[in-house]
């Protein structure tokens, strides 16, 4: 029997191009007014759009442009934004023109875990322990999906505090994702949430990448601190592996009655930043570790 088309699962439909005219107007002549963020890969805008929606709109710099002219930008950006998961930021269009690559995604006012976490005096407080490991655990999910859902698979290649937003009910979602095509080569901004083997050899974003930088947040997660470049990585293995966590621990965070969920987040990152490529957790692994310890919190 022929079912309704009601009963039909719905199909994500891809990303919209958008003439770059109405792109300029809907970021009032990308004005510094609407600048919302900035980062190694462009300036991303507040824009309302033609049909009166917010947007974010991320401007590629220039220089990326013209390094990258060759490359299929636009299948690139309609095959990223199939992509549909509750932890993941979706694309909704793009731009393309002369010297002009322009990314579209869905905002709803979202500030980055980066902004929570190390700009904000506010933004602290409102991380307690319970809604930082609801962070991490969906952060983790968003990835997961990335790699081993998405057909084919997504490799984010810069997983990092300043592409994690966070909505207003502290959901966390993954933007930026699949990107790193435009710059390939650029060490700023991506030196710290990479591992050595990175630099070593190709510089080609992988999965195991990936669990790196996620291992880096999850630190960064719960020390407070930055990453600085890596540093963090040195300071806090010998914490984990010493089983000094009160001294991990954020000292502005009120540390948990139950330590054990905390010491079993601190393995996890020791995994994903001690290991070299082929003994690194999957993503799958991670994400199911950390949605347990998220079902064990105490609401």
């Amino acid at each position: 029997m022929r079912r309704k088309e009601s009963t039909l699962p719905a199909t994500k439909v891809s990303a919209s191009s958008f003439p770059l005219m109405e792109i300029d107007t809907a970021t009032d002549g990308f004005s510094n007014r609407r600048i919302i963020g900035k980062g190694r890969l462009g300036t991303v805008y507040a824009a309302v759009m033609p049909r009166g929606e917010l947007a974010a709109v991320k401007r590629i710099h220039p220089r990326l442009v013209l390094e990258n002219a060759g490359f299929g930008f636009s299948p690139t950006i309609r095959r990223l934004s199939l992509s549909d998961h509750p932890n993941v930021v979706p694309i909704t269009g793009f731009s393309e023109a002369p010297g002009e690559r322009i990314v579209v995604m869905e905002f709803n006012g979202m500030l980055s875990l980066d902004f929570y976490l190390h700009q904000n005096p506010d933004g602290l407080a409102l991380l307690d322990w319970g809604r930082r490991m609801r962070i991490a655990a969906g952060t983790a999910r968003g990835i997961e999906y990335l790699h081993e859902v998405a057909a084919p698979p997504i490799i984010h290649g810069c997983v990092k505090p300043s592409n994690i937003l966070i909505d207003a009910k502290f959901c966390a979602r993954i933007c930026d994702y699949g990107l790193n095509f435009l710059a390939p080569h650029e060490r700023e901004g991506l030196v710290g949430y990479v591992d050595e083997e990175y630099w070593i050899g190709k510089k080609c974003a992988s999965k195991e990448s990936d669990v790196f930088g996620f291992g880096v947040v999850l630190l960064e997660l719960l020390s407070g601190r930055r990453s600085e470049r890596g540093l963090i990585v040195e300071w806090a293995m010998p914490l984990i592996k010493g089983m000094k966590f009160s001294e991990l621990l954020d000292p502005r965070l009120v540390p948990p009655s139950d330590f054990k969920p905390l010491i079993r987040l601190a393995r996890v990152a020791l995994a994903c930043v001690g290991n070299c490529s082929k003994n690194k957790p999957s993503m799958v692994q991670v994400a199911t570790i950390l949605s347990d310890l998220e079902m064990g919190l105490t609401c």
